[in-house]
């Protein structure tokens, strides 16, 4: 006998695979597969988009996160100013410069320039430093520095930089208005959008397993990420800090997090996707899963380890690695799964 549930499920997933739109009541039953052959089914159509649409190379983008300060005081984050015990750091421009010159040598063709909302990096100060970073290495210079106005982000552009990261962790309004005290989406939206038509390669994302989502806000983001037609997606599970209102929330689940993930290749195809940070930290195989599941990206972390260790999201998040060391086994593990490192920019291939 015939199993009608299956066979929908089967249907949906085949035309995903031809690039057929899919609805908030398609993508709800994706979300919710438990562990199984649909949901490896899911991983594999995923896999296999992202090799017809992105191939089997992996693009690296080498982190430095300059500054642990935040003007803001948003639930869910370690860097917030409400946390008291967290040591604050800001990172000299001559020793930013000195590490992005690691990354170059690393093999590495982009650097991330992140830090919390710190309005010491005035306008010029990061104009500087993306010059600055330009005219020594030659690297893609890649920004994740939040909220700013039209006008700074035009001088950036300016200055050198190519892409800029701004995840809107929810499409909920009352969420994200919850999470983030004093902000609006809307503000984010726009922030976004300014910057596409500045000519950024611009990146966006959620998290998975915020409180208060559901399945079917977690569908609504991924129909905003397709609407957005973003060229990066950063899709992590919510990993609370004990500093923050959130210290008691469960964690984000890794495999509804590599639903997410797996879900947003299908719908945007040739985005770039990284298998985060985040997922790692919450399990030892996280970021291959990930890589198997529709990732094509892998930040590996640049940051001086003085620093590193404050750099506290989430817990885990800063523990010392050896960044050669960290690249060395990325290689073993790629290999085991037919992958090759990617060189050059590494930008997004629109159709």
């Amino acid at each position: 006998m015939s199993d009608p549930v299956a066979e929908s499920l089967s249907s949906v997933l085949l035309r995903a695979l031809d690039g057929s739109p899919l609805t908030r009541e398609e993508i709800v039953p994706l979300l919710a597969l438990p562990e199984g052959e649909a949901r490896e089914a899911l991983f594999s159509a995923a896999d296999a988009v992202r090799r017809q649409e992105v191939g089997d190379e992996i693009y690296l983008r080498g982190i430095i996160e300059f500054s642990n300060v935040c003007a803001r005081d948003c639930l869910y984050c370690g860097l917030r100013g409400s946390n008291l015990r967290l040591q604050r750091y800001r990172i000299a421009e001559s020793e930013i410069i000195e590490t992005a010159r690691l990354i170059r040598n690393a093999g590495v063709g982009t650097v991330v320039l992140q830090s919390g909302e710190d309005p010491f990096f005035a306008t010029d100060r990061i104009c500087r430093l993306i010059a600055g970073i330009r005219a020594e290495t030659g690297l893609t210079v890649t920004l994740s520095v939040g909220e700013r106005s039209p006008a700074d982000y035009r001088a950036f552009r300016e200055a050198g930089a190519e892409r800029y990261l701004l995840k809107h962790e929810t499409s909920s309004p009352a969420l994200y208005r919850r999470l983030r005290p004093g902000s609006v989406l809307n503000d984010r939206l726009h922030c976004l959008s300014a910057l596409g038509e500045l000519g950024y390669e611009v990146g966006t994302g959620n998290m998975v397993g915020l409180p208060g989502q559901t399945l079917e806000t977690l569908a609504d983001d991924l129909l905003l990420m397709q609407e957005m037609n973003a060229d990066m997606l950063g899709i992590g599970p919510f990993i609370p800090h004990p500093e923050t209102p959130l210290a008691q929330t469960p964690a984000g689940d890794l495999y509804l997090t590599l639903k997410v993930l797996a879900v947003a290749r299908l719908l945007t195809r040739t985005t770039h996707i990284p298998a985060t940070t985040a997922l790692g930290t919450i399990a030892p195989q996280g970021r291959l899963l990930a890589l198997k599941a529709g990732a094509n990206v892998v930040m590996p972390d640049f940051t001086p380890p003085i620093y590193r260790q404050h750099y506290e999201i989430y817990p885990g998040r800063s523990k010392t690695v050896n960044v050669s060391d960290f690249l060395r086994h990325l290689q073993d593990d790629i290999g085991r799964i037919g992958r090759t490192i990617g060189h050059g920019k590494g930008g997004r291939k629109r159709k």
